[in-house]
């Protein structure tokens, strides 16, 4: 036998492993119905289409994504499992190829002579190249356990995928409100100006006896409650501010371009969903779940194959010598070839038990595709509710702004001429200011769920 013989017969060996006792996936059927509520045909397109720049038109907020993007740490975490499960999958399919080495070694033995003769130490050196213990995968038990091993590799990086379009749609959610606390601040900061002012012609007109006592106490009830709004307000805006550098990873840049207001539509609100089956290939969650139900069909494969015997090789050539001086030389050449059958016999239901916790998990593999299948349906209808229905409602709401601006405007003018009561004045007032408010945090609703049916799509993986 020669050195070059070694490896093409570990290389047939390893072809005799073609058989493989996976059973055949069956994916469930789609558990959802075919087609989206009314008020949103096929045909459209799909926003998933959109790259994130498209569908987020705030420059201020590109530029946060980019950020995020790059320095977030969980984003970073989730690419290094992902490596980390690669480099798993290189190990499990390693095993299913021999493993060759240079092995070199020496020995020196006392023994007894025969019939009382004297003792003799004997020497013998060794070198040469051995495959230890290699297993000929006959019934594709290694083959099984990469595959389920490859399997959750592709998993992982779904999942990298889907925490990158999760931030993407966290950190629009953040900046979000933000600007809503900014707005908020800026509109309670306007308003106790315009009631300190009137507590200070109150207090004026009450100096002078041409007000009560009762509307002094409204006035300086309706400032004090505007101070108290605008702390919460500022702290509002500090936690939104606070949350926005976490997805970050670090603080916010001091040069990031001026925000869009709310009212300037800094995010896309009108999307085309595409219909059901497109999720099952945009959404990395649903991917995700697929390759995971994969490994765990796999896993039945390798659980099967453990009932079978089991043949190991092991071979070396090299050189033999008992002087180190002769190792390479003359007839010192050497070689050995040690086949190894093993068949379980007795493993104490071992085995029978690993066959049944892979199929349970299995099933549960399949629940779960299913589950995440359903969960997506739902977050698509759901923003599609919000896009068909917060446009009607924000447009009714500025109805409702209109009519109590008017309404103040009215009151100030009957409460001066001495008609109105400053109790008709202060709820006008209080009014107006609660409209303001509503049509802001409806605006901020409206944008929200516009980027969580981005989301729902599998939009936000492409720029």
């Amino acid at each position: 036998m020669r050195y070059h013989c070694i490896l093409p017969m570990a290389v047939m060996a390893a072809a005799l492993s073609a058989c493989s006792l996976t059973p055949s996936l069956v994916k469930p059927a789609l558990p959802v119905p075919s087609a989206y509520d009314a008020g949103a045909t096929a045909g459209q397109g799909n926003a998933a289409d959109l790259g994130w720049r498209q569908m987020l038109l705030d420059p201020r907020l590109q530029r946060l994504v980019e950020i995020a993007l790059l320095n977030n740490r969980d984003l970073r975490v989730a690419a290094l499992n992902v490596d980390a499960v690669r480099a798993q999958y290189q190990i499990q399919d390693g095993a299913r190829y021999p493993a060759i080495g240079a092995v070199a070694g020496g020995t020196r033995q006392r023994t007894q002579g025969a019939a009382g003769g004297a003792a003799a130490v004997q020497n013998q050196f060794t070198a040469g190249v051995a495959m230890s213990a290699f297993e000929i995968d006959l019934f594709g038990r290694l083959r099984s356990l990469s595959e389920a091993a490859f399997a959750r590799y592709l998993a992982t990086e779904q999942g990298r995928r889907a925490a990158q379009l999760a931030l993407t749609a966290a950190v629009a959610d953040a900046c979000l409100e933000e600007r809503l606390a900014i707005e908020q601040l800026q509109l309670t900061q306007a308003t106790l100006q315009d009631w300190r002012q009137a507590l200070a012609l109150t207090q004026r007109l009450h100096a002078a006896q041409q007000r009560s006592s009762l509307d002094l106490a409204q006035a300086e009830g309706q400032a004090a409650t505007a101070e108290a709004d605008l702390q919460a307000r500022e702290r509002a805006r500090q936690l939104a501010r606070n949350n926005l550098e976490l997805l970050l990873g670090g603080p916010v840049p001091g040069d990031l371009p001026a925000g869009r207001a709310l009212d300037a539509q800094p995010v896309l609100t009108q999307l085309p969903p595409g219909v059901p089956s497109d999720l099952l290939v945009r959404r990395p969650d649903i991917l995700q779940a697929e390759h995971t139900l994969v490994a765990a069909n796999a896993d039945i494969g390798a659980a099967r194959a453990a009932f079978f015997p089991r043949l190991s090789l092991t071979a070396q050539l090299g050189f033999a010598s008992p002087a180190m001086g002769e190792l390479f030389r003359g007839n010192a050449r050497s070689w050995s070839f040690a086949p190894q059958i093993t068949q379980p016999l007795f493993q104490g239901g071992q085995l029978r038990a690993e066959l049944q916790l892979s199929r349970i998990r299995t099933e549960v593999a399949v629940l779960q595709y299913e589950q995440a299948i359903q969960s997506a349906f739902r977050e698509v209808r759901d923003g599609l509710a919000g896009s068909q229905t917060y446009a009607l409602q924000i447009a009714a709401q500025q109805r409702v702004a209109a009519s109590a601006e008017q309404r103040r405007q009215l009151s100030q003018l009957r409460y001066a001429a001495g008609q109105d009561s400053r109790l008709e004045l202060l709820d006008a007032q209080r009014q107006l200011y609660a409209a303001q408010q509503t049509l802001l945090d409806l605006r901020r609703d409206q944008f929200k769920s516009a980027v969580a049916l981005y989301k729902a799509l599998g939009g936000g993986l492409e720029e």
